[in-house]
This record gives structure tokens, sequence and C-alpha cells, in this order.
């Protein structure tokens, strides 16, 4: 009975990830602990996992417009992926409260990232519009690639969350990818972090397959009506509710 109310709240809560157009793996593990009452640990690994379903649909489509680098993608995911893997057996080894408190750090500080990234887009569009300068693919592009990749699946891994802003600012900053092609390469970068992610917590008894289904049939049903809304409201409100969703899962889980 409990796993149906977590896909009505899960519903629910897909409305407004729809709506911001965000993963939203910080507030799955706010709600799975704070509300439900699951260990912070089981809660990480469902939310990684759930990931993988929600950025499936999204790659399809990005590439199909071509909005994606595809051969970068691919090795900052799998770079990416060892970092997830490896990272996941760290969290074992943290105690759930201290893991509590520094994933809902991790979940201001992506807040803050998805802002300056805002920042950045708006002056780098002013400056040159959606373009971007000639990028050359030599050894130093492809360990750049590597290293963004291996942080930020260390991240998702270690804290159970996307990292969608840290990996848009790198492939954009560091690589020089425009604002659109990023937004369409992370999708597929996160695809192999999740899987990855998520199989490690699998391995080491944290991964409820009953529940990570609740979740993903909620999350994604509900998010297929939020995105409808997205166009209906002033832009200004959009990026402020992209911004304070997941600083408002960091506010639950740190309660």
């Amino acid at each position: 009975m409990q796993l149906v109310d977590i896909a009505l709240v899960m519903v629910l809560l897909g409305l407004l990830l729809g709506f911001v157009g965000a993963g939203g793996s910080g507030f799955i593990i706010s709600i799975l602990t704070v509300v439900f009452g699951y260990p912070i640990h089981t809660a990480l690994g469902t939310a990684l996992a759930a990931m993988f379903f929600s950025s499936l649909s999204g790659s399809v489509s990005h590439y199909r417009e071509g909005n994606m680098a595809l051969k970068t993608g691919a090795v900052v995911g799998l770079a990416g992926a060892a970092g997830a893997w490896v990272s996941s057996g760290w969290s074992s080894l943290i105690p759930e409260d201290r893991l509590g408190f520094m994933t809902s750090g991790m979940l201001f500080a992506s807040g803050l990232a998805l802002w300056f990234r805002m920042l950045y887009v708006s002056r780098q569009s002013k400056a040159s519009g959606d373009s971007a300068p000639p990028v050359i693919h030599d050894f130093r592009y492809w360990l750049q690639a590597l290293l963004i990749g291996l942080i930020t699946g260390a991240l998702s891994g270690l804290f159970g969350i996307g990292s969608t802003p840290f990996i848009q600012l790198g492939l954009m900053l560091i690589l020089g990818m425009s604002m659109r092609v990023a937004a369409g390469t992370t999708m597929l970068v996160i695809m192999p972090i999740a899987l990855a992610g998520g199989a490690g917590y699998f391995s080491i008894g944290y991964l409820d397959v009953q529940l990570l289904a609740a979740v993903v049939i909620g999350t994604m049903s509900g998010s297929y009506v939020g995105a409808k809304f997205t166009k209906r409201v002033p832009v200004g409100w959009l990026k402020t509710c992209m911004v304070l969703t997941p600083m408002m899962g960091a506010a639950i889980l740190l309660l």
C-alpha cells in the first residue's frame, strides 16, 4: 500500500519536475527519506537509477533534433559511469546522518550552479547568440572530457544527484559547447552515469526494485503533464522555479 502512496506522491512531484525540466533526484531523495522513512542510502540508489529512465526519452528527442555531440557525450558519459560505479560504493562508508547533510549541501550547490549557468548563458547569448567558436578535438580536449565525466559521475554516485548543472557548465565553459548542444549532450551523459550508479547501489543492497518502479511510474506520468505548462508561464517565474527546486529538496532533507 505504501508503494501506491509513493507513486501518487511522485505523480504530483512529476508535475513540478516536468514543468521546470528538472531530473528532481534531490526532491525524490528528500521525500523518500523524510516523508516515507526510507534509509538515505536506499533513497540515493533509487533516485539515481530513476534518472536513467527520465533521461532516455530526452536523449532520443535531442538526438533527433541534432542537439547532441554524440562522440563527446559518449566519452564523458562512460567516464562518468566509471566514477559513479566507484563512488556509489563509497556512500556505504558514510553514516546516514552525515550523508544526509552532505547531500543537502550538494543540492544547494546544484541550485547555485544552475543559477550561474543561466547567468552565463544569458551573457553569451547577448554576445554571440547560440553559436560557439570552433573547438579543436585534440588530446587536451579529450582529457578534459574524461575529467568532467569522472568528477560529475563521482558526485552523482556518491550523493545520488544528477549533477546536470555541473555537467552543462563543464561542457560549455571547458569544452566550448553552445548552450543548445550542451543541454542535449548532458542528457546522453546522464544515462550511463545513472545506470552505473544504480547498478553500484544494487550490488551493495541499496536499491529496491519495487520502490524504483513506483518512483519511475509516478514521476514520468506527472512529468508528461507538467511539461505542457512550461510555455504557459512567464520566463522569469520558470527560471526562479528551476533554481529553487533543488534548494527546496535540500531544505526538506536538512529538516
